[in-house]
């Protein structure tokens, strides 16, 4: 069902796992670029999924950055222009960033370029203390981060530290990548899988038109003022109250003892054993 080069997809417990296989530096050539964009489009409208995510089965690079070569042969045929609709790359990210599934990046050793706006347009991203290095090297190549990257960046970690990012093509190291807020914890090597697998499976357990409309509503907090965006999300919260499962988990709850002092003191726990068998 999921055979695209550079790419080995494996779906289990509502969480498909796409790791990518492009050595020796995972380079995001166009070959892994049309890979992960018609992956995306497929697991978009799996009703068997609910969580994504990406990783790498190189413990040194996650993806290092566009393949340069490639740029350099991009058409350049008469004057520049703005173009009326986005570019292949630009929807990859954009559909990773709006499908209604939750989108994970687990970053162990190095990501840059296309690939820092590629995991940038997920909705969360997990690095290796001992490996994890972000680097947006294109300003000194003579280009700019073309594919989402001075729109994202700034968007997650504010102007002036996106600046350093952008201008200065530095290092980010995993403990500030996660005080910036690039990163949602930087764990070490040995528990960053374990850790993003058992969030990814914990959020594919719970009710799926529920996880949806969330993220709906989170995506019109980063696209919508603010007084639109509540009533958006007010719209949202009135569809799921008059939904059977909707009701139903409720009850699950009330039933196991929510409301209780006994399970409240517990509820992080509690949650994540609700829907557990």
């Amino acid at each position: 069902m999921y055979d695209y080069e550079c790419l080995e997809v494996t779906v289990a417990d509502g969480v498909a796992v796409v790791t990518i296989n492009n050595p020796p530096i995972n380079l995001m050539t166009s070959i892994l670029f049309r890979s992960l964009a018609k992956v995306s489009v497929q697991l978009a409208e799996d009703d068997d999924v609910g969580v994504v995510v990406l990783r790498s089965s190189n413990p040194e690079f996650f993806i290092a950055h566009f393949d340069v070569n490639a740029i350099l042969n991009f058409p350049v045929d008469g004057p520049a222009e703005m173009e009326p609709e986005l570019g292949g790359f630009d929807r990859m990210c954009e559909t990773y960033r709006t499908m209604p599934k939750v989108t994970i990046s687990m970053i162990a050793g190095r990501v840059g370029g296309g690939g820092g706006e590629l995991a940038a347009s997920c909705d969360m991203r997990f690095g290796a203390l001992e490996s994890f290095a972000w680097n947006q090297m294109e300003v000194p190549l003579g280009i700019l981060p073309g594919g989402g990257g001075t729109q994202r960046i700034p968007r997650l970690i504010g102007a002036g530290r996106a600046a350093e990012v952008v201008f200065g093509a530095i290092d980010i190291d995993a403990l500030t990548a996660e005080r910036w807020g690039f990163l949602n914890r930087v764990l070490p090597q040995n528990e960053l899988d374990p850790y993003v697998m058992n969030l990814a499976k914990r959020i594919a357990s719970f009710p799926r038109h529920a996880v949806q409309r969330a993220k709906d509503a989170m995506i019109a907090a980063q696209e919508r003022p603010l007084v639109e965006g509540l009533r958006y999300e007010s719209y949202l919260f009135q569809q799921l109250l008059r939904d059977d499962e909707s009701k139903a988990a409720m009850r699950h709850y009330l039933e196991a003892g929510g409301q209780t002092r006994e399970v409240e003191l517990r509820i992080g726990d509690v949650m994540g054993e609700l829907f557990d068998n």
